[in-house]
């Protein structure tokens, strides 16, 4: 039995490199923390929202890393001098990654009540039609 790929497709060229992102992103962690929502805000416009509470704006970067949105977050350990009786709240850091397809672009960041805000655009392509000539040979 073969396995039936994108790139093995008759009418699908060039979309091999959609299999390896899918294949990146199914390989990365799924693990829950930070939670997050991702919402379109228009046609064009979409925003991710991280609940980040506890983490001051230097405590997170944001960054773009070979078309994927990185953001990550590391709190300073401020422990020192006190004595804790019960810790629930731990200090623990982490890194969400997010795949952005061609033309979509990372706008600004907002952080806001506990909740970072990541704002994205996408371009609309411009309609191309070209003509090819036929040479003889």
């Amino acid at each position: 039995m073969t396995k039936l790929t994108l790139g093995s497709h008759p009418y699908l060229l060039g979309f091999d490199q959609l299999e390896r992102l899918l294949e990146r992103n199914a390989k990365s962690g799924n693990e829950g923390y930070p939670p997050f929502n991702i919402e379109q805000t228009s046609n064009n416009s979409y925003r991710i929202t991280l609940a980040v509470a506890g983490f001051a704006e230097n405590d997170l970067a944001i960054t773009v890393e070979d078309r994927q949105l990185v953001i990550r977050g590391r709190q300073r350990d401020d422990t020192e001098g006190r004595v804790y009786l019960h810790r629930g709240i731990a200090a623990r850091q982490f890194q969400r990654s997010f795949v952005l397809a061609d033309g979509v672009e990372v706008g600004e960041a907002i952080m806001e009540n506990g909740l970072l805000h990541v704002d994205l655009t996408r371009a609309q392509p411009e309609t191309v039609v070209q003509t090819i000539r036929i040479r003889k040979g």
